[in-house]
C-alpha cells in the first residue's frame, strides 16, 4: 500500500521560504501516469490544492500562488518537495502531501486523492 510522510519545519518567518518534503513508500515516484500533490488547509477553511508533479517531472500549480510555488522531486529517493516563497501569516496551514487518483479526471476538474500523508502544521511568525 502507498504511504506518504511529510517532513519540514513547523515554524517559518515572514518573507522566508517554506520547504517541505514528502517521502513515498509502496510506490515509485516515476510510475507511469502517477502524480503527487500538495494540499493545504487554512484555519477554519476547506482543502486547497496547491499543485502536483507527475511521473515525467512536469509540475502544475494553482495560479493562486503565482510564482511563489515550486514542486520538485528526487527520483533516486522517491521524495518530492514543496517550496513556497515569501510566506506571510496568511500561509499558516496544515499541509498534506498525497497521490492524485487520476490525471484524466483532474484535467476535467475532478480532484480526487487516494493516499494521504498525515499532514504537518506550519506556522508563520517572527
Amino acid at each position: 500500500q502507498v504511504q506518504l510522510q511529510e517532513s519540514g519545519p513547523g515554524l517559518v518567518k515572514p518573507s522566508q521560504t517554506l520547504s517541505l518534503t514528502c517521502t513515498i513508500s509502496g510506490a515509485s515516484i516515476t510510475t507511469n501516469y502517477y502524480a503527487w500533490s500538495w494540499i493545504r488547509q487554512l484555519p477554519g477553511q476547506g482543502l486547497e490544492w496547491m499543485g502536483h508533479i507527475r511521473d515525467n517531472g512536469r509540475s502544475y500549480y494553482n495560479p493562486t500562488f503565482k510564482s511563489r510555488i515550486t514542486i520538485s522531486k528526487d527520483t533516486s529517493k522517491d521524495i518530492f518537495s514543496l517550496n513556497l516563497a515569501s510566506v506571510t501569516p496568511d500561509d499558516a496551514a496544515v499541509d498534506f502531501c498525497n497521490k492524485l487518483k487520476s490525471l484524466v479526471e483532474h484535467a476535467m476538474g475532478v480532484c480526487n486523492f487516494d493516499f494521504w500523508g498525515q499532514g504537518t502544521q506550519v506556522s508563520v511568525s517572527s
